[in-house]
């Protein structure tokens, strides 16, 4: 069957979905003796039951193929003084949990120092998503950490929430 949608400008699409305000999240997970992780605001809750969550790697992420083969991982839902912190994670290259504070989640995963929440997770599934991967996680333990706001992404930027 041909595909015969028209076509979309990724320039228009970048914008339209920027639109669109979402909370920022950093996937972790530990191999033998190393950390692993990155940013990630393509998150989503989507079962009750069974429990499961939903994010959208990148197929070009070089640290999601490594957490795919450890089979677990911690989403730890950032506050809004982590944009800093955010950034470090969100970049590719090595040593990017120096000088970041963790310790490990129930599942053994790194749950990152002031996260306002954490879901640790088994994979449950993956899917095709184009240019990304669909992962859905089992949630096997989650907890909240703080009362403090959220970190937000709008239009390519980082944000806060200004009302309770």
């Amino acid at each position: 069957m041909l595909d015969q949608s028209p076509a979309i400008d990724a320039t228009a699409f970048k914008t339209v979905l920027g639109r669109f305000c979402s909370g920022v999240t950093v996937i972790t997970a530990f191999d033998e003796d190393e950390p692993l992780g990155f940013a990630c605001q393509s998150f989503a809750s989507l079962s009750i039951d069974p429990p499961l969550v939903s994010f959208f790697p990148a197929r070009s992420s070089s640290t999601w193929p490594r957490i795919r083969e450890i089979g677990k991982f911690c989403v730890n839902i950032l506050a809004d003084d982590q944009a800093e912190l955010c950034r470090q994670l969100g970049r590719p290259g090595p040593d990017k949990f120096a000088g970041v504070e963790w310790a490990p989640s129930d599942n053994g995963s790194p749950l990152l120092a002031g996260a306002m929440a954490s879901i640790d997770c088994e994979l449950y599934d993956e899917a095709d998503g184009g240019d990304h991967t669909i992962v859905i996680g089992r949630v096997t333990c989650l907890n909240e950490h703080s009362e403090a706001k959220p970190l937000l992404f709008y239009r390519a930027a980082f944000g806060r929430l200004e009302h309770p």
